[in-house]
């Protein structure tokens, strides 16, 4: 039987017990839940950096890079809580991630306009790794964050659906934020974004009846941040049809 989230903040002190979702024996521990709640706010702030960079960089002003900041951290939320059902969107009520969101925008946007040098280099490149980086750490996060609320929503024996609501969260907000820069979206084209992602939820989905919910987070987050530096490092992509003539 299905059990609907009413509730998918990770205060919540209200989940389903663990041992109604995967084998018994296995113990809640009240210590992920602060752990939850410390990786999403942070995953908040590394989106909402990679957000309102980008914006700089496609020259928007104030508010535009505010809304570019707020929709990278929160958008791919959004998303998953609607998939799942959790009408309105927690960034509605629980109004924490945007206020960090705008914050660490609006710090990005006044450190750049009121100090040359700082704009020269984010508009040099110069950020182009610290980018990454965060870019990274965000897309791990909220992979993992994803998969949890979808097991705990009650789909833990739906592992199609965990994946996919987990790699929907991570991917999320930078496609919204790509296409709102009118650019097209990393995932589609750019060091195995995606496949970090679905990659990541699948080791998080698998680990998380077998082992501590922080180790399985940990875990989990690390293989996509590990994939997507790697990725970028070596310059990896997937494949693509080759549309040059091989003779005339």
């Amino acid at each position: 039987m299905r059990h609907k989230l009413k509730d998918i903040s990770y205060n919540n002190t209200q989940r389903i017990p663990k041992e109604k979702l995967f084998a018994s024996g296995y113990k809640a521990m009240d210590f992920t839940q602060t752990v939850l709640l410390t990786a999403e706010l942070i995953g908040t702030f590394a989106f909402a950096f990679s957000g309102s960079v980008v914006a700089i960089q496609r020259k928007l002003d104030v508010f535009g890079t505010i809304v570019l900041g707020v929709i990278t951290a929160v958008g791919g939320g959004m998303i998953r809580d609607i998939t799942l059902g959790a009408i309105p969107p927690a960034l509605f009520h629980k109004p924490v991630y945007v206020i960090v969101a705008a914050v660490t925008s609006f710090s990005i946007f006044c450190l750049c306009y009121f100090n040359a040098d700082a704009l020269d280099k984010v508009n040099k490149g110069f950020y182009a790794k610290l980018l990454s980086i965060m870019d990274s750490i965000g897309l791990g996060i909220f992979t993992v964050i994803g998969v949890n609320a979808a097991v705990y929503s009650g789909y833990s024996d739906h592992a199609f659906l965990a994946i996919a609501v987990g790699a929907i969260t991570g991917v999320g907000g930078g496609i919204m934020r790509d296409l709102l820069a009118m650019r097209t979206p990393v995932v589609l084209h750019k060091h195995v974004y995606a496949v970090a992602s679905i990659a990541g939820a699948s080791i998080y989905y698998i680990l998380l009846p077998l082992i501590s919910d922080s180790l399985a987070l940990l875990t989990g987050a690390c293989i996509v941040i590990a994939i997507r530096l790697l990725a970028s490092h070596f310059q990896w992509n997937l494949p693509v049809a080759n549309t040059k003539k091989n003779h005339e």
